[in-house]
């Protein structure tokens, strides 16, 4: 039975019960003839406005139930595991493998949300096991930022304005060290690889910075590699910029001055085709060093820094502005 039906037939029943007769009496008596309901207009009404009040509140009863449920699917949407940084950016860290579609959804949807609170870049970081997610990550419109051995970073950008994430970095990082001993003499190399070899031409030792080294530490570990000389740091002397250098990044190479701690040579076979102490004059006079302007420069900043008419940059203890790392200023300054 409908429920229109269903109200009209009790509706049909509702006659007032005498006082004092029991309900299971009256109800048995109390039917009403279908002709009497239609000739009685006030029943008519009576139940007209009941069904309408009815009809009202199951729908206002249905619309809070599916407003509730709305909201509940919004509180426990489920989402990519994600923090936060401090510039408006979103942090995304995926440890486990999963199927490439359920990832797609679970990053438009975190997408969506992000975008709603208001962040801007999104930071993806996929490790090597997971390069099954890259495919759909790069149809959402994410880019390469960087990539290291074990992990790639892919960027996003949820605002619909140029991005102003910052680039990946721009710079390879590598020492020159001028070790001269109490002779006079200048520790140099020829190498077995790379643009000098088979030239002739007797070079500093020279070598990348590696990550979180710092430029005197490296300096020192090249010269003990190369050429199995121990070494005390004294200052930076100067510092050459190029660019288009390594895979379109620029360089910075940095000329630093050690005092050596012992003499005895014990080149490196794998790199070092041979190493020597030499006069300084002697190595700044090779027609390569004097051809070319840049090493010309760091020959006779050397020699001058050999006669004492120079002066380098220590490198002065301190902390970052941040936190509390260690670092070094490099700088002339002394206090007094």
């Amino acid at each position: 039975m409908c429920r229109s039906s269903n109200l009209l037939f009790r509706l049909l029943r509702l006659r007032r019960r005498p006082y004092g007769l029991p309900f299971r009496h009256w109800a048995r008596t109390t039917t009403l003839d279908p002709a009497d309901f239609w000739s009685n207009k006030r029943l008519r009404d009576k139940f007209r406005l009941v069904f309408q009040t009815r009809s009202a509140t199951s729908m206002a009863t249905n619309m809070e139930s599916s407003s509730k449920v709305r909201e509940n699917e919004v509180d426990h949407v489920d989402m990519l595991n994600a923090s936060f940084d401090g510039y408006g950016g979103v942090i995304v860290n995926v440890e486990e493998d999963m199927d490439e579609n359920i990832f797609t959804t679970l990053l438009r949807t975190s997408i969506s949300q992000w975008r709603h609170q208001g962040k801007k870049g999104v930071w993806l970081k996929l490790t090597i096991e997971l390069v099954n997610l890259v495919k759909p990550a790069v149809k959402e419109g994410f880019w390469y930022h960087h990539a290291e051995p074990t992990y790639l970073m892919l960027v996003y950008w949820i605002p619909e304005t140029n991005h102003t994430l910052p680039p990946n970095a721009s710079h390879r990082v590598g020492v020159a060290s001028f070790v001269v001993n109490d002779k006079g003499e200048l520790l140099v190399v020829q190498e077995k690889s790379g643009v000098f070899k088979g030239t002739g031409v007797w070079k500093l030792p020279t070598g990348t910075v590696e990550e979180g080294e710092d430029i005197s530490v490296a300096a020192i570990r090249e010269v003990k590699e190369e050429a199995g000389i121990d070494t005390e740091f004294v200052e930076v002397l100067a510092f050459r910029q190029s660019h288009k250098s390594f895979f379109s990044k620029s360089d910075l190479m940095f000329v630093c001055m050690l005092k050596p701690m012992s003499s005895v040579i014990v080149k490196q076979d794998s790199e070092i085709e041979a190493a020597q102490w030499m006069p300084v004059e002697e190595y700044a006079n090779q027609p390569f060093i004097k051809k070319h302007k840049s090493f010309d420069y760091i020959a006779k900043i050397c020699m001058a820094k050999k006669d004492n008419k120079y002066v380098g940059f220590p490198a002065l203890p301190t902390a970052t502005a941040t936190s509390a790392k260690k670092s070094y200023l490099y700088s002339s300054y002394q206090e007094e």
